[in-house]
Parts: C-alpha cells; structure tokens; sequence
C-alpha cells in the first residue's frame, strides 16, 4: 500500500503564501495521521519540499524513527513565472480538463506519477491537494483537474495490482476553497 497524505492546516492559503507553515490545528492533524500512517503498516516516507508537508511529515518521522526523503516531484503544482495572481490563475486551473491544460501542466502531472510509480509498498507520501487529484485523476481515468477534495491529513490508498497502481480508498473529504 502507498499513503496519499495531504499536509496539515496551513497557516496560509495558497494565494497568500508560497510556503506557509502548518497551524496549531495542523500539528495536531499530522500527530493523528502520523499515528493511522503506522498503525495502518507505513514504514517509510517521502514529503514535498514545502513548509506544510515537511511538518506534516515530520511527525510520522518522529514516531517511526525514520527520515522522509525529499520528492521535488510530489510538490505543488507548478506556478507559471508571469502570473501575478496565483489565486485567480489556480481558480482558472481547477475548473478544466487536464488536456485543456498547457505542456509545462501535463508533465508536472506525468511527474507525480513517475514518482509514484517508483516508490516501494509501505511508504507514505506528504504532499498537496493537486497533486493527489493529479493521481487520483490519472488511475481513474478522470481528465477533470480537480476529481475530489482531499481533505487536511487526510490519507488516499493507494495500492499495486497486477502492475498497475489502483486508488483502494480515497481520503476524508472537505470543503475546500480556493482563495
């Protein structure tokens, strides 16, 4: 199994913040998840390199006496250089298709993927709410940007069948707004 771990309550939504760092809600949200991580059989981790996910990881790290090894790949979605309003342009972003969606778009997602595919069984992984609808978009066959709202902490299972990785459950769900 691979875990799908969005990170804890930022202490910023994404337009305001590149990089925010987690909330006091966000630290609790990652003590309980890290907990279900080990209870569930995860052993091992990779994390984003933002603030919120490494936070978020760091208390699985903590419980398992592990290190998460960083994932460039499993990062957020990539903004592109000119846009002054990262809100209204991610706005714009989750209400299409993927394949309405420029090159630079599609092979972030393709990376998400390849990063996954790499990863042994047992391993959970901190990263965003694009980049688990990326995936979870992807083995569904589900060309919308935006296929669920993983909700904070919350863990999406992922599993290897016959070669192929297959989502076994999706995690909790929220209300979601993008500001």
């Amino acid at each position: 199994m691979i875990y799908l771990v969005r990170h804890g309550e930022p202490a910023a939504n994404w337009g305001a913040h590149p990089n925010p760092s987690l909330t006091e809600l966000g630290v609790r949200q990652a003590c309980a998840t890290a907990e279900a991580l080990a209870k569930a059989g995860a052993k091992r981790a990779i994390t984003s390199p933002l603030a919120r996910s490494r936070e978020t990881a760091a208390r699985f790290e903590k419980l398992m006496e592990t290190h998460a090894r960083i994932e460039t790949r499993v990062g957020e979605i990539i903004t592109p250089k000119d846009v002054e309003d990262r809100s209204a342009w991610l706005k714009s972003i989750v209400a299409v298709n993927w394949t309405d969606t420029d090159d630079r778009l599609q092979n972030w997602r393709r990376d998400v993927i390849a990063a996954l595919e790499t990863l042994p069984d047992e391993t959970a992984v901190f990263c965003h709410f694009m980049a688990i609808n990326a995936i979870v978009g992807m083995l569904t066959n589900d060309d919308r940007v935006v296929v669920f709202k993983p909700d904070h902490a919350s863990i999406t299972k992922v599993e290897r069948r016959d070669g192929r990785l297959v989502i076994i459950e999706r995690g909790a769900e929220a209300a979601t707004i993008v500001t």
